[in-house]
Parts: structure tokens; C-alpha cells; sequence
């Protein structure tokens, strides 16, 4: 995974890129305990598909975690590859291009993006974006 180091140097800093270093491990590891150490107490997903604007919201750490293993369920063959990480203060980002298939047989490959909220080296808010595909 790619890492843009220019915009800071402090230890908080690097903490926050190492903690999105493993959480884009975690994600290609179908590890929901890894990731779930990647998150802040307070948590929240925005996911980029669903019924609302910001997608369907998973509050609350046992929401996030049944979130997340929903995402594998759906995609048993999922990963994230091309990746890169920037933090700006207590804000994060990362860019990638999801690969998977779909319950129906059907491959799905698009580039997106996550927006990160921090609380301290953790996860606070995962708010994610892809592209569709037409």
C-alpha cells in the first residue's frame, strides 16, 4: 500500500497511516477481528451502497462488525489492491480498486475511495465511495 508521508511527521500522524497500513490488511485477510482493532470505540460505517444518501449506516461496533463480515459474505473473493493512504490531521484517505465477485457469478472491479474520521491512531468513522459501473 502506498502512503503519502508529506503532509505531516508526527508520531500521531504515523500511527494513523500504520493503523489504515493494517486495516487494508485486515480487509484483504477477510479479518473482521483485524479490522474491528482498527476501530475507534465509537464507531460508525457509512457504506457506499444503500437506502440513504450516505449509504446504509452501521453505528455502534456490533453494527460496524456485522457491516463489514456482510461485505464478505456477499464477496468471498474480495480485495483491495492500488492502494494509497493519506492522513490530514484527524482526517484520512484512502483510494483503491475493489475486485470481487458477486453472489450471481458476476466480476465486479471499480476504483473508490475511503474518507476516514481519526480518534486518536483509531478509526472513529469509515465512510466509503465507488464508482458505478454502467
Amino acid at each position: 500500500m502506498a502512503r503519502d508521508d508529506t503532509t505531516g511527521d508526527t508520531a500521531r500522524h504515523r500511527e494513523r497511516l500504520e493503523t489504515l497500513d493494517r486495516f487494508i490488511a485486515a480487509w484483504n485477510a477477510h479479518d473482521v477481528d483485524g479490522l474491528m482493532a482498527c476501530m475507534a470505540q465509537d464507531c460508525a460505517f457509512h457504506a457506499s451502497g444503500g437506502p440513504d444518501a450516505d449509504g446504509a449506516v452501521f453505528e455502534g461496533r456490533e453494527a460496524v462488525r456485522k457491516g463489514y463480515a456482510a461485505i464478505f459474505a456477499g464477496f468471498p473473493d474480495a480485495q483491495w489492491t492500488n492502494g494509497r493512504h493519506s492522513v490530514f490531521g484527524d482526517r484520512g484517505l484512502s483510494q483503491w480498486r475493489f475486485i470481487g465477485t458477486a453472489p450471481d457469478g458476476k466480476r465486479v472491479e471499480v476504483d473508490g475511495c475511503d474518507l476516514f474520521i481519526f480518534d486518536g491512531p483509531l478509526i472513529a468513522l469509515k465512510d466509503s465511495y465507488r464508482k458505478s459501473r454502467v
